[in-house]
């Protein structure tokens, strides 16, 4: 084990041991008890941070212990006794390394928000039809990935172009730890491949953004009715003389942030509502945690890594049948095997460096 990582550790534990006392003590006032918003919201993160609270409990009893070992062990002029002590030593190390070992997942765990539903928008960029027809090859890709993960998936809204692709779409995904796996897959996706509607047989190299939006909860997303309006017109594209006829279709603009929400799937127009304002709210959510992400990069003039969409992620080379992750080192991927919707090896690779990168960074205190 690394020591300097090991007091590292104990630093930012020892700042999370604050905060808890601090946090317990104004709980206990009764102007904050008056205050349920307030109350609630300091609440929640004292529940957030209790794991962790127990943890430093523990590793400053074994802290201790060692010290008092290595003192006896300096002190010790018998063979047998030292023989003891070293013994000892070696149990307690073992107990300091299991103990980081499971503070380091509770450091990057997000319990709340990897266990959510997640919304999942996907739109064709650069590439004309070719990116619309790859678009409906990820809509696909993303159905297969829920199948076999025994999720729900729901698409809420799409718009065709004109030789079948897909130009928007929102899929709703719904499951356990949906967030937890899906969050890797924002951002800009790359396709090279002959398109079968190029007849010189060229590789086209076309574009889809991707972004994966947790489903908000309701008190965290809160807005005044009065920010929003809501639009009913008729729907387009497929679904029969029914939905072409009547004003199902349903736009909701959010005028503070300017974020705009079309759903037209569903024939009832109080259907289309709901979904719609659900998608609102997960956007809502992650347009705040995005304003927070901001801040934080700002006021500590350095990127936190957020992955902006901007970024390209991937590379799907069909020619050469490979997939290309560029935030994974050295390793292609299957490009049948990832387009069936297997994703499994390829986001454990991004999840293993996503914690050591998160690690990092809060015991380097860039994270409070």
């Amino acid at each position: 084990m690394d020591i300097r990582n090991s007091e590292k550790i104990f630093s930012y534990l020892e700042k999370i041991h604050a905060r808890f006392e601090q946090i317990s003590a104004e709980l206990s006032l009764n102007e904050t008890t008056r205050q349920q918003k307030k109350f609630r919201e300091l609440s929640r993160e004292l529940f957030a941070l209790k794991p962790l609270e127990g943890k430093y409990h523990k590793l400053k009893k074994v802290r201790q212990r060692l010290n008092d070992a290595e003192s006896m062990a300096a002190a010790a002029e018998d063979g047998e006794m030292k023989e003891l002590i070293r013994e000892e030593l070696s149990l307690l190390n073992g107990e300091r390394e299991t103990l980081i070992g499971e503070i380091e997942i509770l450091m990057v765990s997000n319990r709340g928000e990897d266990s959510r539903n997640a919304f999942l928008e996907i739109r064709a960029g650069a590439g004309g039809d070719e990116a619309s027809l790859f678009a409906s090859d990820l809509l696909r890709m993303y159905t297969r990935v829920a199948e076999r993960k025994k999720w729900q998936a729901e698409i809420i809204s799409t718009t065709l172009s004109g030789i079948g692709g897909i130009k928007e779409a929102i899929l709703y995904v719904k499951g356990s730890e949906v967030n937890k796996f899906l969050k890797f897959e924002s951002g800009v996706h790359r396709v090279q491949r002959v398109p079968s509607t190029e007849a010189s047989g060229r590789i086209h190299t076309s574009t889809v953004t991707v972004a994966v939006l947790p489903e908000a909860e309701d008190v965290e997303a809160e807005f005044n009715p009065k920010d929003i309006r809501i639009d009913t017109y008729a729907a387009s594209g497929p679904g029969g003389q029914h939905v072409n006829k009547t004003e199902s279709a349903i736009r909701v603009t959010h005028f503070p942030t300017g974020i705009v929400v079309t759903c037209q799937d569903e024939k009832s127009q109080h259907k289309n509502k709901e979904k719609a304002l659900k998608v609102l709210k997960a956007r809502l959510f992650e347009h705040e945690k995005h304003k927070q992400e901001e801040s934080i990069a700002l006021n500590r003039k350095s990127q936190v890594g957020s992955g902006e969409r901007s970024e390209k992620i991937r590379t799907y080379n069909f020619p050469q049948s490979r997939v290309t992750d560029h935030r994974v080192n050295g390793r292609n991927f299957n490009i049948g095997s990832i387009i069936d919707g297997d994703l499994d090896d390829l986001v454990a690779e991004l999840s293993e460096s996503h914690v050591r990168a998160l690690i990092e960074k809060k015991i380097s205190g860039m994270i409070a």
